[in-house]
């Protein structure tokens, strides 16, 4: 029986990342959803909440300084990108609803995880800095690389 799932995308390069590391801050910290870091000189970055912090295990929010993140709600604060979500069993069993069958375009959807943080989000959702991943951005499912085959 599994207790955490990763729903990854393909782009991602795992070479500083140990799984183990990783689960056992997810749960001294009873994160429901997380996600790893992202390395801020080799990601394609997308919301400063998501990028490695030098100092500490994790973080829950992006700081008051970042004139991008001046609230306290998503993407600023209790958020994870879409891109690497690693959700508990009980998060899993409600954000499975959330996402499409063809797991082609899930633009938006890291928006709603929330609701399946088991409690508040600001507590139970969180990135995890030690354990870190690079994002390339390299779209390889459905998107403008893909051509049409014509049918006779």
């Amino acid at each position: 029986m599994y207790k955490y799932i990763f729903l990854w995308d393909e782009d991602l390069e795992v070479d500083n990342f140990n799984p183990r590391r990783y689960l056992n801050i997810v749960k001294s910290e009873r994160l429901e959803i997380s996600q790893p870091g992202l390395d801020p000189k080799l990601s394609e970055i997308h919301h400063p909440i998501t990028v490695r912090k030098k100092t500490g295990s994790f973080h829950r929010r992006v700081s008051r300084a970042n004139k991008d993140c001046s609230r306290e709600g998503p993407p600023c604060s209790g958020w994870v990108e879409g891109m690497a979500p690693v959700f508990s069993k009980s998060a899993w069993q409600c954000a499975w609803h959330l996402i499409q069958n063809d797991l082609v375009h899930g633009w938006g959807i890291d928006y709603k995880f929330g609701y399946c943080a088991q409690g508040d989000r600001t507590k139970n959702i969180g990135v995890v800095d030690s354990e870190f991943v690079v994002h390339r951005g390299v779209q390889t499912l459905g998107g403008s690389a893909m051509t049409k085959v014509e049918t006779v």
